[in-house]
């Protein structure tokens, strides 16, 4: 009897150990969402690359804020993608989200850093 005792104990531990590792590893990674304002990110650039291209005195400053503003256009969609990977968390546009939960994560500034000129 205590034998088919210890064993029960042990299986309900293996069982209690395997479901708590799932539950960190699978379910909780799963319910995190990441939430990013890619509008804010643009207007802010765009009101970089404005300020840049009006204070411009010559064609090269000219041309070095076009580059800017296609090196932003570049990085943009790169950074989106790697969201996701960098948070392990599903990436959705904050204007889409109607309510935050505990498990929303703000990558705005996560964002706002990626497509930064290196």
């Amino acid at each position: 009897m205590k034998a088919l005792l210890l064993q029960a104990l042990v299986a309900a531990l293996i069982v209690a150990a395997a479901l708590a590792a799932y539950d960190r590893r699978v379910v909780r990674p799963g319910q995190r969402i990441g939430v990013v304002d890619v509008g804010e990110v643009y207007r802010q650039k765009e009101a970089e690359f404005t300020s840049i291209l009006t204070r411009a005195a010559s064609e090269a400053e000219r041309d070095q804020a076009m580059a800017m503003a296609r090196a932003f256009a570049q990085r943009l969609p790169l950074a989106l993608e790697e969201l996701p990977r960098d948070c392990a968390c599903l990436v959705m546009l904050k204007s889409a989200v109607a309510g935050t939960t505990p498990r929303t994560v703000d990558l705005t500034a996560a964002l706002r850093h990626k497509v930064e000129a290196p």
